[in-house]
């Protein structure tokens, strides 16, 4: 089955798209807006842009009604965030997060989640998450204005946590982290079987 993309529907491309590129990593991103309210979005549009620099990148879809959600209106006001990954504990809390919280009121509160002071940026980090990237802004770059377009946000990494019995010789053990994915619809993965294959030379 063949489906040409300038014939769909901007919602048809998305369900295609959105259930064929998986699984995705998930962005829990904290910000703080300029009124000091503490927000925490996820997004699953995301991955690494550079390692050197380190950079991060997501994708925040537009939504129908053209406005941009608090976590890009916070980036622009205020140039920081931190990248929570998303682990097994946290799977119900994160998808808490996804609700329409009103922009006064903080995601933290609504989802009783605890934080704690990052190293780096103002935001808040969530407090268990096994690996958090603080960053600063570095640019957004609209791609489309319609309903399931997008602007791509472009994240500078300043520091990063790893909790301790995650590390081990130099870099993250992959056997030790349930990281979350998010596959088509409401479906996530959740501690996926691993294989281990070698590059060839």
């Amino acid at each position: 089955m063949i489906f040409s993309t300038s014939e769909l529907e901007g919602r048809e491309n998305y369900q295609l798209l959105n259930g064929g590129v998986t699984p995705r990593a998930i962005a829990w991103v904290s910000t703080c807006s300029n009124s000091n309210i503490d927000n925490l979005a996820p997004f699953s549009f995301f991955t690494v842009a550079s390692c050197n620099p380190p950079v991060l990148l997501y994708t925040q879809i537009t939504q129908r009604s053209g406005l941009d959600k608090d976590t890009l209106s916070n980036l622009m006001e205020t140039e920081e965030c931190v990248i929570n990954i998303v682990s097994e504990d946290f799977l119900e809390k994160m998808n808490m997060t996804s609700a329409s919280v009103p922009s006064q009121e903080s995601e933290f509160d609504f989802a009783n989640i605890d934080s704690c002071r990052s190293a780096t940026v103002k935001p808040l980090s969530v407090k268990d998450a096994p690996i958090r990237y603080e960053c600063t802004l570095r640019e957004i770059i609209p791609v489309s204005d319609l309903p399931a377009g997008g602007k791509i946000v472009l994240l500078n990494v300043q520091s990063i946590y790893v909790r301790d019995d995650l590390f081990s010789e130099g870099k993250i053990d992959q056997h030790k982290i349930s990281t979350v994915g998010k596959i088509g619809g409401d479906l996530f993965t959740v501690n996926p079987d691993k294989v281990e294959i070698s590059r060839p030379n």
